[in-house]
């Protein structure tokens, strides 16, 4: 069993490595005043999920949560 936990350590550094960089290409979120003056509703707003950025987004929430999954795992101490 202590293969098995070193193949999964090994998997959660690269996941973190992984999605260290993919946070570090996302553009910031602050949206300045065009927030505020309704601006953002144009079509790059409405179909974010579409392109590159909303991509990340989603890669993102997956490698997340493969992360929090890869650490209860290896902290129950199943193997």
């Amino acid at each position: 069993m202590g293969v098995l936990r070193v193949v999964l350590t090994v998997i959660m550094i690269v996941i973190s490595i992984v999605m260290t960089i993919v946070i570090l290409m996302q553009e910031g979120k602050s949206q300045g005043l065009g927030a505020i003056a309704g601006q953002s509703d144009t079509y790059w707003g409405k179909n974010k999920g579409r392109t590159m950025e909303g991509f990340l987004v989603k890669f993102t929430t997956g490698l997340v949560v493969m992360f929090f999954v890869l650490a209860i795992l290896l902290n129950m101490h199943l193997f």
